[in-house]
């Protein structure tokens, strides 16, 4: 009993401050308004993550959970890319949080780092096309600079985009990334 008590209190906590440095960004936050927005005792925070850095570091853990695109026709492979990740956008919250803070927090940003480097690079990586973590690089130009429009700065054309056209608007530009020849072969 405990064990799902200590549980819910991590949850709770890692919720309240994904809202939090989500709303107040990494500097504003605080672990005292985390505490409060989860109802615990600001000591409790610091008994489970230590420090705002290492609760940051948690509440920005973010799996892409990208499809494997090995047996994806490039041709069909920006589609299947745009759509996956405009739905793991909708679904989490965390994505948003980070690029919020990236802008800002050096910490931030490593994470956003992190997470195309570790999972976008090697799954452009597995498609077989030359140049992989430059073609991820360029990916991420799309994908990151359409969550800000989307998701930050909430620019009404583009929140107002169902997931099937932004698909259909996108999806040609990261096939175009995927299967172009590299400046260096033509």
């Amino acid at each position: 009993m405990a064990e799902k008590k200590s549980d819910r209190t991590r949850a709770s906590i890692l919720a309240a401050a994904r809202e939090r440095f989500g709303a107040d960004g990494y500097e504003r936050a605080t672990i005292r308004a985390i505490a409060a927005d989860a109802a615990i005792d600001p000591a409790m925070v610091m008994r489970y993550y230590g420090s705002k850095e290492k609760l940051f570091a948690a509440a920005a853990e973010f799996d892409v959970r990208l499809p494997d695109l090995t047996d994806v026709p490039l041709e069909q492979a920006g589609e299947v890319l745009v759509r996956h990740l405009v739905e793991r956008w909708e679904e989490d919250d965390t994505l948003k949080v980070l690029l919020r803070n990236a802008v800002t927090n050096e910490a931030a940003a490593e994470r956003m780092r992190q997470v195309f480097s570790a999972q976008l690079a090697p799954a452009i990586q597995r498609a077989s096309v030359d140049q992989p973590a430059v073609r991820a690089g360029l990916i991420s130009t799309q994908a990151l600079g359409f969550a800000l429009c989307r998701y930050i700065l909430e620019l009404r054309p583009v929140v107002a985009m169902s997931v099937d056209e932004v698909v259909a608007w996108l999806g040609p530009t990261i096939t175009r990334y995927l299967t172009s020849p590299s400046p260096s072969q033509v």
